[in-house]
């Protein structure tokens, strides 16, 4: 399973739409995920103290754009070794490879993420 980090609304309309697309998708190509253990670093880099995100978890044996494993783009944070590789989805996320949608708010005063709980289906 690879994970992606969504505000809600953009998951919302997702579910009208037919499929999960971002920003990033048309701006540089890809949708950026991660792994379970790159979350909560992801998470406090770029979302500190937002409490309007969902976590989706996607099933990447299901994904019918192309998935590719790369080095981090952009400005990597200082949690986040360049050498880690992230799952980039080129292309729009379709619904059926949404294995779960979690609540993804911060778990402490300063707004920090933890990992998320491995979700058995």
């Amino acid at each position: 399973m690879i994970y992606h980090i969504a505000a809600r609304a953009d998951w919302d309309a997702a579910q009208t739409q037919g499929a999960y697309v971002t920003p990033s998708l048309a701006a540089e190509g890809f949708i950026h995920c991660s792994t379970a253990q790159q979350v909560a670093p992801v998470g406090n880099a770029f979302y500190r103290g937002r409490k309007d995100l969902a976590l989706l978890q996607i099933d990447e044996a299901k994904l019918t754009a192309e998935l590719k494993w790369e080095a981090p783009a952009g400005p990597p944070a200082a949690q986040i070794s360049e050498s880690d590789l992230f799952p980039h989805v080129f292309g729009a996320i379709n619904l059926n490879a949404i294995a779960a949608v979690l609540d993804f708010e911060p778990d402490s005063a300063a707004g920090t993420f933890s990992p998320p709980k491995p979700v058995t289906l």
